[in-house]
């Protein structure tokens, strides 16, 4: 119950902010308006121009289901929405294996060994250590680096990385349970260090810049969408097919998550990289034709 307060509280202060300039001046064709509510914000003067909005939408009026959308962001679009769905069939398995991994892993006893709160305590506190040194400093990192590094580059680097470290855990599960629990612990500590850095992070920053301001919402839940459909493939995938905990089924799945994040390595090059353009450019509103938005044939031509 707790968690609400914080809700209704970013409720409260997000009825108070106005929308952004974009949408109110591109969707609703409120120039002026955008221009007074961007001025209150930004503590300057904006000169409203609704003739050259005018102008703006008219070159821009194309539509979410239109062939002029799927050729200039078709491939971004599959790319996002393929690369959050692989992420979350990989991401969510990872933490619903942690029933097996912990007590491989030493973290918590085995479960007939303690009772239900002993279980819930010694899972808890597991998770919190892993989440310490490997969630945390993951979305940390990506704070410091997206503006250096650049989106599509961590993506790549956090999938890569998921992919080989799970690999290495699914190859010598044994061996890591048996004789070396410690790397164990720092093998699947850096699986969640990549995967905050990396597409756990950028999966939702992509969508949210590679498309024009009408649909760019509607892109971004359609990813969004994607993405839990791939919690979905994990929780009764996944989960499921290790549900008995036999050594056997747990390697073969960490071997399907590896390839499941080659999938999303690969799958990344369908999206490109956003860093240090602005919105406009990067959907091609602003009129200026650039890799990212023209079609092959612009290209050739």
């Amino acid at each position: 119950m707790i968690g609400a307060i914080p809700a209704a509280m970013t409720y409260y202060w997000r009825m108070k902010m106005p929308e952004t300039g974009r949408y109110t001046a591109i969707v609703e064709g409120n120039a002026k308006q955008a221009a007074a509510d961007m001025a209150r914000v930004l503590d300057i003067e904006i000169i409203a121009e609704q003739d050259k909005l005018a102008e703006f939408k008219a070159a821009n009026n194309y539509t979410l289901g239109s062939r002029e959308f799927f050729d200039r962001h078709g491939r971004h679009l599959i790319g996002t929405m393929s690369c959050w769905f692989l992420l979350d069939i990989a991401f969510y398995s990872q933490n619903l294996t942690q029933k097996d991994i912990y007590p491989a892993m030493g973290l918590i006893d085995k479960d007939t060994a303690m009772n239900a709160i002993d279980e819930v305590f010694q899972t808890s506190r597991a998770m919190f250590v892993v989440a310490l040194f490997g969630t945390f400093p993951g979305y940390w990192f990506t704070v410091f680096f997206i503006e250096k590094l650049g989106r599509h580059k961590i993506q790549l680097i956090g999938f890569f990385m998921m992919s080989f470290f799970m690999f290495i855990i699914g190859v010598k599960y044994d061996y890591l349970r048996d004789e070396n629990k410690n790397l164990f612990a720092l093998l699947y500590g850096l699986t969640f260090f990549f995967a905050n850095f990396g597409p756990n992070s950028t999966t939702f920053v992509l969508p949210a810049e590679l498309f024009p301001t009408r649909v760019r919402s509607t892109c971004h839940a359609l990813s969004a969408a994607a993405g839990k459909a791939g919690a979905m493939v994990g929780a009764f995938g996944i989960q499921y097919y290790t549900l008995d905990g036999t050594t056997k089924k747990i390697k073969k799945a960490m071997m399907i998550l590896a390839f499941t994040n080659l999938l999303g390595f690969f799958c990344s090059f369908l999206v490109t990289e956003t860093k240090g353009r602005s919105l406009e450019e990067i959907s091609g509103e602003d009129g200026r034709e650039s890799e990212l938005t023209a079609t092959p044939n612009d290209r050739v031509s």
